[in-house]
């Protein structure tokens, strides 16, 4: 494995009139785009390569620095107020990361809340010496699978469908070709969850590796704090 490219981008907040709601503030939400969704492609990254960072360089950015403060909010939707108050953002609206595996894999990472036009683009992509993978959660049916091992006039990604019975999970759902969708993905966790409690087994994800993410978000803080420095990963 050579490389391991991981986005998740989102434009829930491009309008700068968007409310400061609860996840704009640091002192509730702990981190902005880095926590909210970078802790998940990198979660992804490791649970799909098994490859763990050991080390990375990172920056953040905060595109609006100031928000009207809300009248109301729940979720993800808030109404602004129309004193013309205003609350200063003091969360990363973006982050950028690159950085090496254990494996010896080159690793970019980014994930922010500003890509305009993109809504759910959780994204990872592999390189290897025979081939690579790539997946999109906004079409989260389909694998994309290139085999360089094939002949050149026989090469090209192609796209598999995978909602075959034979594929993990979908023995229990619809007849192929009928596509699943984000509800159905926490349905799987807690089945997977029963399933190792039931048979004697630590269940996976776990909170080692729930550690394992928040030690790479420190790092990441850590490398941004002071210049983008080189940092390591401590490891589990």
């Amino acid at each position: 494995m050579r490389h391991i490219r991981a986005q998740y981008l989102q434009d829930w907040i491009v309008d700068p009139d968007f409310p400061l709601v609860w996840r704009l503030q640091k002192d509730k939400a702990g981190s902005g785009a880095l926590g909210d969704i970078g802790a998940h492609v990198i979660d992804l990254a490791y649970f799909v390569t098994g490859h763990r960072l050991t080390g990375l360089s990172a920056t953040t950015e905060t595109f609006v620095k100031k928000r009207p403060l809300p009248d109301a909010s729940s979720g993800l939707a808030a109404t602004g107020g129309d004193r013309g108050e205003m609350g200063e953002v003091t969360v990363d609206d973006a982050a950028a990361i690159i950085g090496r595996t254990d494996g010896g894999a080159m690793v970019v990472v980014e994930a922010t809340r500003f890509a305009t036009g993109r809504k759910n683009a959780m994204r990872l992509e592999v390189n290897g010496s025979e081939g690579s993978l790539a997946f999109d959660f906004e079409s989260m049916n389909e694998l994309h699978v290139y085999d360089a091992t094939v002949p050149a006039t026989e090469a090209g990604f192609r796209r598999v469908l995978v909602t075959e019975p034979e594929h993990p999970y979908l023995e229990a759902w619809w007849p192929p070709g009928h596509g699943l969708g984000y509800e159905h993905t926490f349905v799987h966790e807690i089945a997977d969850f029963v399933r190792d409690v039931a048979e004697g087994r630590d269940p996976t994800p776990s909170f080692a590796a729930g550690l394992a993410v928040q030690r790479v978000l420190a790092a990441v803080e850590t490398s941004v704090a002071d210049s983008s420095r080189w940092t390591a990963v401590p490891a589990g």
